[in-house]
């Protein structure tokens, strides 16, 4: 089988309309946010083979853009990335939210995570799959039974095997990584760093929820994931099972001890990046506040946990701001230097 590559200077700013589940999970939010105080122009595509088992594969010049697909026990993924400036090998995973698309991560596009202008004059490889709707990028005990899904994701395999294994192909660094997400991304960041220290040197969290096992979260997140495609959050994992309890941060807080972290959330107030004058406007908004509430209060109960466990980490609640892009793209500018320092390429 052939996996190809295509240099893709813009990405579509295309988002997909807002849709009913935000009131239902904006709803929810209210209910879990009360329970959850804490006890403490395009190219000519061009064909590539995969990366070979040994030697360095030909990569685009340093700086470009390319998309690789990539085999995974889930079927070809594609994935986004922007080669390092000066072709180093260190890297920095971008995850995307819950309503990942499959043609696009949002953090490639200009328009809304913009993670390529971002690091653009950094000797930094940015890795940003595409795909993973609903999946909290963790490995799944079955396929969604809701939605016909006809396989198992395999997120957590993905990540820190296969993909880290093709991209040494092409002299991207298996061990010297940061990894970063916004919303279930933000959770999964943490999730994956904590269990793969060998690989992820550093970590950030955006309006993550980070506090999965506390009253009313997982029935939000069922809500939220049965509009999102329809996915079961059972088939993710049972309630409060292992399985479960593994994926909550504030359950394996202790395992990121010594682990560089940034972490932030807005405080739901709408700010530049919240429209005004009509109602679509005030309707995404609206859900974009109760959505960034929970997170803000969520991200709280983490921060408590780490200070009665004496792990540090950076947090920032700074900015004004509700569920939206622009104030992702933000804080990552603001993350930015402690990737880079944990990278050593700072």
């Amino acid at each position: 089988m052939r996996f190809g590559r295509s240099a893709v200077p813009g990405v579509s700013s295309r988002r997909r309309a807002q849709s009913g589940w935000r009131t239902r999970f904006a709803a929810a939010a209210v209910t879990a946010a009360a329970l959850a105080v804490p006890t403490a122009s395009l190219a000519a595509p061009s064909i590539a083979n995969a990366a070979p088992a040994f030697g360095i594969a030909h990569r685009g010049a340093p700086g470009s853009f390319e998309e690789l697909m990539v085999p995974s026990s889930m079927g070809p993924i594609k994935v986004q990335v922007q080669w390092a400036k000066n072709g180093g090998s260190s890297a920095v995973y971008m995850l995307d939210g819950m309503r990942a698309q499959d043609d696009h991560s949002a953090w490639a596009n200009a328009n809304e995570g913009d993670a390529p202008g971002i690091f653009a004059n950094d000797d930094i490889n940015v890795i940003m799959p595409v795909g993973g709707q609903s999946s909290f990028y963790a490995d799944w005990v079955s396929p969604s039974n809701t939605n016909g899904q006809k396989f198992t994701y395999k997120w957590e395999t993905f990540l820190t095997k296969e993909l880290p294994d093709f991209l040494a192909g092409y002299g991207v660094s298996r061990n010297n990584v940061a990894v970063a997400g916004l919303s279930m991304g933000g959770s999964a960041a943490l999730m994956l760093a904590a269990y793969h220290r060998d690989m992820f040197k550093q970590a950030t969290s955006m309006s993550g929820y980070l506090n999965l096992s506390a009253p009313g979260m997982r029935e939000a997140i069922r809500i939220a994931m049965l509009d999102a495609g329809r996915y079961n959050v059972d088939s993710m994992a049972a309630p409060w099972s292992p399985a479960w309890l593994r994926m909550d941060p504030f359950v394996f807080a202790p395992q990121l001890k010594n682990l560089p972290m940034f972490i932030s959330s807005g405080n739901g107030i709408p700010g530049r990046y919240d429209g005004v004058g009509s109602f679509g406007d005030a309707f995404n908004t609206g859900n974009a506040i109760a959505l960034e509430a929970l997170s803000m209060v969520n991200t709280r109960a983490f921060q408590a946990r780490l200070g009665q466990i004496n792990v540090p980490a950076q947090f920032d609640f700074t900015g004004t701001g509700t569920h939206k892009w622009g104030y992702w793209h933000d804080e990552l500018i603001k993350a930015r230097p402690q990737m880079l320092s944990a990278l050593g390429l700072a």
